[in-house]
């Protein structure tokens, strides 16, 4: 049974890094701020999620567990929030669009940031 929870312990802990380096290429090679922003927030997320996991399941004491629990409910709360944030404000100061963007839903809208701030 040890043997099992080592290999859990293990595979959430690599899982969780290469979701942790898949948000960092996505942050060096997507093309706009939009995208960078979203692969760094999912991946990222995700990847730290089962990092913490793994950290609670290797220290099964009952502070570890609840911190890791705590940083895991913190993650899956404000990252969303501070991804919607982050985005909102990128396309308010109008960087510019990938060029492969199919439908821009928000310009002209009664939502676009950029008509909000006068501009």
């Amino acid at each position: 049974m040890a043997d099992l929870i080592q290999a859990l312990i293990g595979i959430l802990a690599v899982g969780g890094a290469v979701f942790c380096l898949i948000a960092a290429i996505g942050v060096v090679r997507l093309p706009d701020a939009l995208t960078r922003m979203h692969a760094s927030s999912k991946a990222g997320t995700l990847g730290c999620g089962l990092i913490l996991l793994s950290v609670a399941l290797f220290f099964p004491g009952i502070d570890v567990v609840a911190r890791a629990a705590a940083a895991i409910l913190f993650l899956l709360l404000t990252t969303p929030v501070s991804a919607h944030m982050i985005g909102r404000a990128i396309y308010a100061t109008g960087a510019p669009l990938w060029k492969g963007t199919g439908v821009d839903e928000l310009k002209g809208t009664q939502d676009d940031p950029a008509r909000r701030l006068g501009q």
